[in-house]
């Protein structure tokens, strides 16, 4: 009797850690996220991010619309060791040529975090930077 308990509970538990993986919604980055990232708290710049997945090629793009700006360099690492995805983050990264106000390039390099990947509202925090000053950033899926 004691062994078939221990077996399902050993079961739900198995399951409870494996289900988020399976909950995913197609590619763990697909989709439009927005959120904002700052050089100093209190100063943030609103963004809207669209990721795509063809099944083989990660294309994204920053601000779509009128001013839209295609990302470059684009690429998402799941973490190594362990259960792909389970729960460690995994290493988003791109970089992007803006014009800011005066009309200028700004070389854009970011650097983030996938996290809660198991989720519909996932995200992912880490650095931007802009030109050669460093700052944050927070995005959701929408």
């Amino acid at each position: 009797m004691r062994s078939k308990t221990s077996g399902t509970v050993f079961l739900l538990a198995w399951l409870l850690l494996v289900a988020p993986i399976f909950a995913q919604m197609g590619y763990p980055l697909k989709g439009s996220w927005s959120g904002d990232w700052w050089l100093k708290k209190g100063e943030e710049n609103h963004l809207l991010l669209d990721f795509d997945w063809d099944g083989k090629t990660l294309t994204g793009v920053l601000n779509p619309g009128t001013d839209n700006v295609v990302l470059q360099k684009l690429s998402l690492e799941p973490p190594t060791g362990g259960v792909e995805g389970a729960i460690d983050p995994w290493n988003l990264h791109f970089e992007a040529d803006v014009k800011d106000t005066s009309g200028r390039t700004v070389h854009y390099v970011v650097d983030g975090k996938l996290q809660n990947i198991g989720a519909y509202r996932k995200f992912v925090t880490g650095t931007w930077m802009a030109g050669n000053q460093k700052g944050e950033f927070r995005i959701v899926r929408n």
